[in-house]
Order: structure tokens, then C-alpha cells, then sequence
């Protein structure tokens, strides 16, 4: 299958571009801004002075507020929602305290600036001046505290305790060499101002935790920053051992905007309001499984559960059924046939709703056909299959590839259906997505743009080694 990105693109006019918003601590250009260093101590009042962002006295002072500034959630919710309503004034007026702290300090973790709001450490400065001539004008600057949803006005500054700085960064940059660096930018599948887009390959995980010691997220930082003065953001993720087309913001903005887009995609759907939301953002993987569905295609509706197992140790996703009391969550997937041959099925899966584990469990324990490779929710019937072995006349065509020595590890060769132990076959095959960078732009440029001509962007991601080795192995 030929590696292929698709993009339709209306005819516009494009600005000039502009820097990208810089991280931590750090926000848009903003304007000479009158204030000094102030303490509790000294009754939160300061005299005149003029400086620049930076720390005050006991204060660490952030970038005053300003309109130019797009909230990418609420572009995201109006964009879903089909609105071109003053985007650019909707997004100015829903900015609120907690928002504009995490716009500016992206390092922190969302819980630690809600616990210091919580806690009213936080300030805003507001200014009371007079004007004695046309030469001379007195300004005394006061801090107030401010809560998370209090709204904030045109040149508005937030303090945070000075403390703050103290806090390492979330993420840790993982050091590549130059191999891996080359390895990492071949997945590249789209990048533009407000997103990047890669074929992750399987067996790579998407974020790190306990036993991984190398994840994208943490690889991303060194080998897809690229000129970006930001790190790319996850905003979706894919299981480790599923292939396929994983989405990044490389801005704050872009990342809440995606973030907001996925939201308002589940929400949709289960207002079954699924087609509008269906041309905006739609997912579409592969997958093939063992056995053939009832029928060729449909939607499956199923709320999703999680149950620990092992005394808490693991943990596994299940359908659950009215009568169970454990929590849920409700779970939308679209599927139609695509092939049937020798046992086997390839199915193109399109969920409406993101959950953890959806279309495994979908697939097994709805539609009774488990995707090949996958041992946690199938291995009953990979046990019960016979169907693995080849005849003599393909025997050398099952022989196990001596694999390519690849960075981080990985094998993208073996673990076909010819294979004595055939891996996960589930890949992300394609994404329809808007234009965001052109989205951003334009919507700086005017509060007017109707969102409803936005162009929409086609990825699209060539299958793994192994599972296109199953698919010529099958015709």
C-alpha cells in the first residue's frame, strides 16, 4: 500500500507566519505594561514601574491577557457545532483565569493550578490611575485574588506564587541519536503550524508509565519539535500494539482545539448527532478478525466497563449489561466487510466515540470475531482456530523474516497470519480532520470567518509490514 497524504485545499489567502505561541512561561508578545514587585506583606500594593514579564517580589508574573489570543477550546466547540458566529469574540470572552494560567504555563500540571486557585494564591492586578496633566499620569497597581472562572479583560496579569518555578517540567526530553531521530521524522505524515501527524508504528507505546522507557510523547520532544519553540501535545492515543495515524498539537491552541473536536465528536454521537460530526472529524481502521460477522455491516452500540482483575494488579474492558452496577460509559463503533477469505474477515471499524479498548471489545464480544492478535480479548478463539497453518507449496513464504534492525527496538516485519504467533492486526488507516493551522489563522485575521468553508484534511497511513504481508497472503 503506498504511503499517501491527502490533502483538499480551498483557494485562500495566506498571512505571513507568524512565531509559534512560545511554552512555559512565556506568552504572546504583549505590550508595555506599567507594575512592580508586591508581597502580601505589603497590603498587595505596588507603585509605578515599568518592566517586562517576569518575576515581581514573591510573584511570578504572567503575560497580560489579550484579545488576539484564540481559546482553541471554544474555537473547537464552535466549529463542531457548526457555528461562524464572531468566533474570534466568543473565544476572547470565554477566557477565564484557570484557562489563561494554563495557556501560559503548560508545564504545570492542571491539578496543581487548580489546587493553588483553590487555595487563593492567586492574583490579578488591576490598575487605579489619574491624570493630573497631558504630560504626567499616576497609576497605582493593586493585586486582587481572582478565582479560576472569574472572567479576564484586555490587559489583565495573573500572579502565581513565586514558588512555582520550583516545579520540573512534566515531561522529560528523551535523548535520540541520530538514527533514531531520522526514524522517527520517516512517520511524518502531515505537519503544518498547528498539528503533526505520524504513521506510529506498532509496539512503539504512546505515552510512558510504569515499565516504559521510551515513549512517542517523550521521543516527540527531541525528534518532532522541529523550529517549534513548543513541544507537540498528544490529543488522542493509540494502543502500543495498534499501528496507524496518531495526531499531535504542536501549540497550546491547536492542542485544545483537537482536544475539543474529539469531545465534541463523542458528545455528538451519543445525542445521535453522528452524521454533522461524521464530515468534521471521522476515524477509519483496518482490521482483520477471525470468523465473518452476521452481517455486512452496521453500528454497534454497547456501553463499555472497566473490571480489575489480579487483585487490582491488571485490569480488563467489558460490555455491561443493565444489570451490572459497575460504571460505564456508553460506546458507539461503525463496521462494514470489507474481505472474507479463508476464516478471516478485514473489517474497515469506525468509532463514534473514544474509549479505551473500544473496537477490541467491540469486535469480540459483539460481533463474536475477535482481531487477530489480540490474546487479551481473543485468545479462546486463537486457541480454537486451526486455521494458522499454511499449505507446503507457501511454506517458505511463513518463514519467520530475520527482521530489520530498526531503532527503539521494534519489528515491523513479523507477526503476519503465516506467522506461529501473529501480532495485533489493527491500524489507524485514515483521518479527516479540518484544516486547524488555517482555522487559527484566519480567525486571527477576522472575527467574522465563517468556519462552515473551512477545507478538511485526508490522512492517510500505509498498512505495517506484517499485516500487508496478511493481506497479500489472504488474496
Amino acid at each position: 500500500m503506498a504511503h499517501r497524504c491527502l490533502v483538499r485545499r480551498l483557494p485562500v489567502s495566506r498571512a505571513p507566519g507568524g512565531a509559534a505561541a512560545p511554552s512555559a512561561l512565556v506568552g504572546p508578545p504583549s505590550r508595555p505594561h506599567s507594575t512592580r514587585g508586591a508581597s502580601p506583606a505589603e497590603g498587595e500594593r505596588g507603585g509605578a514601574g515599568r518592566g517586562g514579564d517576569g518575576v515581581r517580589g514573591n510573584w511570578l508574573t504572567l503575560p497580560p491577557f489579550d484579545r488576539a489570543v484564540v481559546d482553541g477550546a471554544a474555537l473547537g466547540r464552535e466549529l463542531s457545532r457548526g457555528g461562524s458566529a464572531e468566533p474570534g469574540e466568543a473565544a476572547a470572552a470565554a477566557m477565564t483565569a484557570l484557562k489563561w494560567v494554563l495557556r501560559c504555563c503548560p508545564e504545570l500540571p492542571r491539578s496543581l493550578v487548580q489546587k493553588l486557585f483553590r487555595l487563593r494564591q492567586v492574583r490579578r492586578e488591576f490598575s487605579e490611575g489619574s491624570l493630573s496633566d497631558v504630560r504626567t499620569q499616576t497609576v497605582d497597581c493593586r493585586l486582587k485574588r481572582v478565582a479560576a472562572k472569574d472572567s479576564i479583560n484586555f490587559g489583565d496579569r495573573i500572579y502565581l506564587p513565586i514558588t512555582v518555578k520550583e516545579f520540573p517540567s512534566k515531561k522529560r526530553e528523551c535523548r535520540c541519536n541520530l538514527e533514531e531521530v531520522n526514524f522517527v521524522r520517516g512517520l511524518v505524515l502531515h505537519k503544518d503550524d498547528a498539528i503533526i501527524a505520524v504513521n506510529k508504528p506498532p509496539g512503539m507505546p504512546v505515552q510512558g508509565g510504569v515499565g516504559i522507557s521510551r515513549s512517542l510523547d517523550e521521543v516527540a520532544i527531541t525528534c518532532l519539535k522541529y523550529d517549534h519553540q513548543e513541544n507537540p501535545r498528544l490529543v488522542h492515543r493509540l494502543d502500543k500494539d495498534c499501528s496507524g495515524i496518531l495526531v499531535m498539537g504542536r501549540t497550546q491552541t491547536s492542542a485544545t482545539f483537537l482536544h475539543s473536536l474529539f469531545r465534541e465528536k463523542t458528545v455528538g454521537a451519543l445525542n445521535n448527532d453522528s452524521d454533522s460530526r461524521k464530515r468534521l472529524l471521522q476515524r477509519k481502521y483496518w482490521a482483520l478478525v477471525i470468523g465473518s460477522p452476521r452481517r455486512s455491516k452496521g453500528v454497534i452500540s454497547a456501553p463499555l466497563g472497566k473490571v480489575l482483575m489480579d487483585n487490582g494488579k491488571s485490569d480488563r474492558i467489558t460490555i455491561v449489561n443493565n444489570s451490572q452496577t459497575i460504571p460505564s460509559h456508553h460506546a458507539l463503533t461503525e463496521y462494514q466487510v470489507i474481505e472474507s477469505c479463508h476464516g478471516y474477515t478485514w473489517l474497515e471499524l469506525s468509532p463514534l466515540t473514544g474509549r479505551k479498548h473500544q473496537l477490541r471489545v467491540h469486535c469480540a464480544e459483539v460481533l463474536g470475531t475477535p482481531i487477530v492478535g489480540d490474546y487479551k480479548y481473543g485468545w479462546q478463539a486463537h486457541r480454537n482456530f486451526k486455521n494458522w497453518q499454511i499449505s507446503n507449496s507457501e511454506e517458505s513464504f511463513g518463514k519467520k523474516l530475520k527482521g530489520r534492525a530498526l531503532p527503539f527496538g521494534l519489528d515491523l516485519d513479523n507477526g503476519s497470519i503465516s506467522d506461529e504467533r501473529p501480532r495485533l492486526h489493527l491500524h489507524s488507516n485514515q483521518v479527516l480532520l479540518p484544516n486547524i493551522a488555517l482555522a487559527l489563522q484566519n480567525t486571527q485575521l477576522s472575527s467574522g470567518y465563517d468556519l462552515s468553508d473551512l477545507e478538511t484534511l485526508e490522512l492517510v497511513a500505509p498498512l505495517p509490514p506484517y499485516m500487508q504481508k496478511s493481506l497479500d497472503f489472504l488474496k
